[in-house]
C-alpha cells in the first residue's frame, strides 16, 4: 500500500489566497503547500488506486504528484473541500465507482451517497455512486474498506479504514471530527500502520473560538476546537489511544504560529508512505 498525501490543509489551504500572515509567508518561502484534503492510496499488488475525498485542488494535486488517476473513489462527507473536486473527473475517467455512506443525514434529509448523485447528476455516464453502510466492509481496488462514523456537526461525517487483506497493511483516517469519536469507531480505527488525524489548530488557539474548546484532557488542555475539529493535542491524544504505529496530522489551518506550523508530526502535501 502506497499512501500519497495529496492535500493536507483545511478549507482555505496554506498559503491562503490573499493572506500575508507570518505562517503563509513562511510557507511561501519554504515552498510548502497544504492544499485541500485528499489522499491517494495505491495497491502495488494490483496496480489499482483509490482516492479518499475529491479536493477542489484535484487538477493541481495530480499534476504535482506522480500518481495515476484513481480506479475508485470514496467520499467522507459533503463539505465542498472534500467533494467539489469530483467535477474534475469529467473527460478524465470513464466508469469511476464512487463509494459513499448510506445513512440519511437529518441536516440534509439525504445520505452522502444521495447528495453526490443529485449534485453530480451530469456525471451519471462517468461515475457510479455506491451506497455503503457504516462499519460494513466492502472491496475496492483490492482493499477492504470501511466507513466509520465520527463527530463533525451539524453534518454526518465518517472516518475511513483501508486494509490490504494480503499484507495486513492498515491505513486509518479520522475524517473531519471532534475528539468525540464513538467507541466502536475508535476500535475500528485502532492499530493502524498509518493514522491521518484531523488537527486543525493547536489548543492554544481555542481562546479565539467563539465557544472556546471542549473535551479537555486531564491537564485541562482542550482536545476539540469549537465543535467540529480536533486540536493538535486532541489528535495526538487520540493517536496514542488508538496505538497508531505512525501518525501524521492533516486538515491543518494557516492559523498555526509559524514556529509551530512546520514541526513534526504536522504533514505537508506530497508526503509518501509505504505500508
Amino acid at each position: 500500500m502506497r499512501v500519497t498525501l495529496l492535500g493536507t490543509g483545511d478549507t482555505t489551504g496554506t498559503p491562503t489566497v490573499g493572506c500575508d500572515c507570518d505562517t503563509c509567508a513562511a510557507a511561501r518561502e519554504r515552498g510548502v503547500s497544504r492544499s485541500r484534503f485528499s489522499v491517494h492510496v495505491a495497491n502495488e499488488r494490483t496496480g489499482e488506486s483509490l482516492l479518499v475525498d475529491f479536493s477542489p485542488d484535484f487538477r493541481s494535486q495530480f499534476l504535482d504528484n506522480d500518481v495515476p488517476l484513481p480506479d475508485a473513489g470514496i467520499v467522507t462527507h459533503i463539505h465542498f473541500d472534500h467533494l467539489d473536486g469530483l467535477g474534475n473527473v469529467y473527460r478524465l475517467v470513464d466508469g469511476l465507482p464512487v463509494h459513499a455512506p448510506n445513512e440519511t443525514d437529518p441536516a440534509t434529509d439525504e445520505s452522502v451517497a444521495e447528495t453526490i448523485r443529485a449534485k453530480y447528476d451530469y456525471l451519471e455516464d462517468r461515475i457510479g455512486v455506491h451506497s455503503r453502510a457504516p462499519f460494513e466492509p466492502f472491496e475496492t481496488c483490492g482493499f477492504e474498506v470501511r466507513f466509520v462514523p465520527v463527530d463533525h456537526p451539524p453534518l454526518l461525517c465518517y472516518g475511513v479504514v483501508v486494509e490490504d487483506p494480503e499484507t495486513g497493511a492498515k491505513l486509518s483516517l479520522t475524517g473531519d471530527t471532534s475528539y468525540d469519536v464513538p467507541e466502536r469507531s475508535r476500535e475500528a480505527l485502532s492499530d493502524a500502520d498509518l493514522l491521518l488525524a484531523d488537527a486543525i489548530v493547536p489548543a492554544s488557539l481555542c481562546e479565539h473560538h467563539p465557544i472556546g474548546g471542549r473535551h479537555e484532557g486531564p491537564d485541562g488542555v482542550p482536545r476539540t476546537f469549537g465543535t467540529k475539529h480536533m486540536t493538535r493535542e486532541g489528535a495526538l491524544a487520540l493517536a496514542d489511544e488508538l496505538d497508531a504505529d505512525r501518525t501524521r496530522l492533516v486538515h491543518l489551518a494557516h492559523y498555526y504560529p509559524p514556529d509551530e506550523a512546520f514541526e513534526e508530526p504536522l504533514a505537508a502535501d506530497g508526503e509518501v508512505y509505504e505500508l
